[in-house]
């Protein structure tokens, strides 16, 4: 994996918000780093954080693999998170992924805790649950890439993909 100049800099930069024998706390900032310049964290780029901090890949892995919001593989064009939490789910956030998955062909037989993105074939769009995105009034919600969308209902998902085509 090639760093680029800036983000290697960035990263520099993080850490030294922190004294010295505290750069460790630049460990999640790094990783949100990696995450926005390749998409995902890969294996190099758990390795990369480690050294930049002087610490074992065993300790990035830990928070890559303990956070749902860092992913360790490449999402879809168009990353689409659907809130499964209470109201969401009251409201139809599960019959709305189902909905999503289906007019976007996307098998989410696979996805497990430790693997939790399904992408669809062509690799445009990929999916997740995710905890609570913070409009419990208007479920259910979901984001697409940055992109806020409130009352995904199933009958509407068509209208939302379309958007990204």
């Amino acid at each position: 994996m090639e760093i680029p100049e800036q983000l290697d800099q960035k990263a520099d930069e993080y850490i030294g918000h922190y004294p010295a024998d505290q750069k460790r706390s630049a460990s999640l900032p790094l990783l949100h780093l990696v995450q926005a310049e390749f998409g995902y964290i890969s294996e190099d780029g758990v390795r990369w954080v480690a050294e930049k901090l002087e610490l074992e890949p065993i300790n990035i892995l830990e928070l890559v693999t303990f956070y749902p919001g860092l992913r360790q593989k490449a999402p879809g064009k168009y990353h689409i998170r659907v809130c499964r939490t209470l109201s969401c789910a009251m409201a139809g956030g599960a019959q709305t992924m189902d909905k999503i998955c289906a007019a976007a062909g996307i098998d989410r037989s696979g996805v497990s805790h430790h693997d939790p993105i399904a992408i669809s074939a062509d690799g445009k769009f990929s999916i997740e649950f995710a905890e609570c995105l913070a409009s419990c009034g208007t479920g259910p919600v979901c984001m697409v890439g940055d992109d806020f969308h409130e009352e995904v209902k199933p009958e509407t998902v068509g209208e939302l993909l379309e958007k990204y085509d």
